[in-house]
């Protein structure tokens, strides 16, 4: 399998952001879809209609992230650009990884809060490409490195994920949007 450029989606943050969620660098499903989560099997939207009390299987994709958002959740990926076989953060090529220029998307994120790595190669590349370039305000925000909700990490059930990525809940609003 031939190593590919890949390019990222755009972020889906909004001014009122008090948790930024990101992943590594989409995965074939999403970058085809242009969607976030899009794989079938992953557990992101399940765990993200938990949290903020909607059913992601009664809603469509702009709804989704409109309920999201309006709930205080941004979602974004570490890494904008790098080259990969196949969809695996393991395939991704070391080196190769541009990452997103969060620093500035999280300087002009004032009711930020917390910042939630889904997986561990999106804690990494955080802690290698963000973290020392934060200005210092920044960097003193929680980093909470969650288990990954990839359907490559199986040996993790939904209930188990849902206890890791319920600690969310204490940035977010009391009550929820719901839809």
């Amino acid at each position: 399998m031939t190593e590919t450029l890949l390019q990222g989606l755009p972020a889906q943050v909004n001014a009122d952001c008090r948790v930024l969620v990101l992943g590594s660098m989409p995965g074939a499903a999403s970058l085809h879809a242009a969607r976030y989560y899009a794989h079938p099997r992953n557990r992101f939207w399940p765990l993200m209609g938990a949290l903020c009390r909607f059913d992601p299987q009664l809603v469509d994709y702009p709804r989704r992230m409109e309920l999201v958002q309006r709930a205080g959740i941004g979602v974004w990926d570490v890494i904008g650009q790098c080259r990969r076989r196949g969809s695996l953060d393991a395939a991704i090529v070391r080196g190769s990884e541009v990452p997103n220029p969060l620093p500035a998307l999280i300087a002009g994120l004032p009711q930020l809060a917390a910042i939630a790595c889904n997986g561990a190669t999106a804690a990494q590349a955080f802690k290698r490409h963000v973290q020392p370039a934060l200005p210092a305000g920044a960097a003193a925000l929680p980093v909470l490195a969650l288990p990954s909700t990839s359907p490559a990490n199986a040996g993790w059930s939904l209930p188990r994920l849902l206890g890791e990525w319920q600690q969310l809940s204490q940035w977010l609003p009391m009550e929820r949007i719901g839809g």
